[in-house]
């Protein structure tokens, strides 16, 4: 079998599309939906595990005068990272996990700013390249997508001023 027919690396069976070949892409942003951080993984593994490397990879944000802020104060997520094990590793780092409880009802509140990340979403899959994979290599489709971010961080800032 060629790696056409599989899918290529980071492809792997989609649970919400008939175990189609999918990719996942995770992203992490700021407030104001910029993407900070973006990696690739397979469409069957679990949302938790990039929960991690993605904050490490957040490079440092220059604000005020002194020392740059190398982390986000507060991370939301929704129900997908409610696992106790990685509230306690973003607690160890410094940061304010606010994550959705599983088992509760709808309604918590964090919808409020978890928009923010689904709108950038959006904004990626407006490149048709991202919203249908069609690469079989992934270092090819990692690429579309950073290129993507950069070019959503560009017009963030064309906005700005």
């Amino acid at each position: 079998m060629s790696g056409r027919s599989k899918g290529g690396a980071h492809a792997g069976p989609s649970p919400v599309d008939r175990a189609r070949p999918g990719s996942k892409h995770h992203l992490i942003t700021d407030r104001h939906g910029t993407p900070l951080a973006v990696t690739l993984t397979s469409g069957n593994r679990h949302d938790v595990t990039q929960l991690m490397p993605l904050l490490d990879a957040v490079p440092p944000v220059r604000g005020l005068r002194g020392r740059p802020c190398g982390r986000p104060c507060r991370v939301f997520a929704d129900r997908g990272y409610d696992f106790d094990k990685y509230r306690r590793l973003i607690r160890a780092r410094g940061i304010t996990p606010k994550i959705a409880r599983r088992g509760n009802p709808h309604g918590s509140g964090l919808g409020k700013t978890r928009w923010v990340a689904e709108r950038t979403f959006a904004w990626l899959h407006q490149f048709k390249r991202l919203r249908i994979r069609y690469e079989v290599r992934a270092d090819l489709h990692l690429a579309l997508l950073q290129l993507a971010c950069s070019l959503i961080c560009l017009r963030r800032l064309r906005t700005s001023f």
